[in-house]
């Protein structure tokens, strides 16, 4: 069966020490894989691994599942591919919006993920090995511990099409402070590097390339899933707390988000980009 022609199509496989899922989406998927405790959640669209409201909501789900499944002890948060981590939102779903309950509705789907990644009582580790755009940005911010190589160079671009930051800005400024998040979210055409990130706490680590850094995400989840879960968990609550009211902040974020994306300039402005 073609992909392309696949919605939600699930599929489950049982392997010796190993569990696969693969929820199939329109031209993309999100991969499950729990092995000696570690779980693994792998997602892809061939548009830069950019993020469907298929896809956002698959992810959360997942996570969740996970984070209260006594198998896992540890998540790894990927994309597919060697190039970018994630290209953000989907410019086909941005521009097909036509009301703000619709905008709502899309733009809570990133909501739904940061806070399904807040409130899961495992450690999540970002796997990113190329750039992140918008809400890719996002999704490394709301990891406990991100892992990165060179190249994975960030930006904030949603200023540039209209709207701004509002529903992943909570996360990316819980990681890098509110100076930092400004100049990222002010001048939002502007790439910052690796190093800049790591500076500025989104990235723990950054490595050469990508076996160098796949080994040292090899080497902390295979450690995370030797310690306590319980100790874990209760580190977890410590790290995120002061989030507790993000359920209703980040629903009227994306209200806000909802609204702008159905200005002119918005969809001229994605226009503009599908058409590069």
């Amino acid at each position: 069966m073609n992909a392309k022609k696949k919605v939600l199509h699930l599929i489950f496989e049982n392997l010796t020490n190993s569990n696969i899922m693969i929820q199939e989406v329109k031209e993309g998927y999100v991969k499950v894989e729990t092995h000696n405790s570690i779980t693994t959640i792998e997602f892809f669209h061939p548009q830069s691994n950019s993020l469907p409201s298929k896809i956002i909501e698959a992810l959360a789900k997942e996570i969740h599942f996970a984070g209260t499944h006594d198998e896992t002890k540890v998540i790894i948060l990927k994309s597919a591919g060697d190039r970018a981590f994630c290209s953000g939102a989907s410019l086909e779903e941005l521009k097909a919006i036509t009301t703000e309950t619709e905008g709502t509705e899309f733009f809570s789907s990133f909501a739904h993920i940061i806070n399904a990644m807040r409130k899961c009582p495992k450690f999540i580790i970002g796997r990113i090995q190329g750039k992140c755009v918008g809400g890719g940005v996002g999704l490394a911010a709301a990891v406990d511990y991100a892992i990165a190589v060179d190249n994975a160079e960030i930006k904030l671009s949603e200023l540039t099409i209209g709207f701004g930051p509002f529903v992943i800005g909570p996360a990316v400024e819980r990681k890098i402070g509110k100076s930092s998040f400004t100049a990222l979210a002010i001048d939002s055409s502007m790439w910052r590097n690796s190093e800049w990130a790591k500076r500025k706490g989104l990235y723990a680590e950054v490595h050469e390339n990508i076996e160098n850094m796949d080994e040292s995400i090899h080497r902390l989840a295979n450690n995370l899933s030797h310690y306590s879960p319980k100790a874990m968990m209760e580190m977890k609550k410590m790290f995120w707390a002061g989030t507790e009211n993000w359920d209703e902040l980040l629903k009227e974020r994306a209200a806000i988000s909802g609204k702008l994306v159905l200005s002119t300039f918005t969809k001229a402005a994605i226009t503009k980009l599908k058409t590069k």
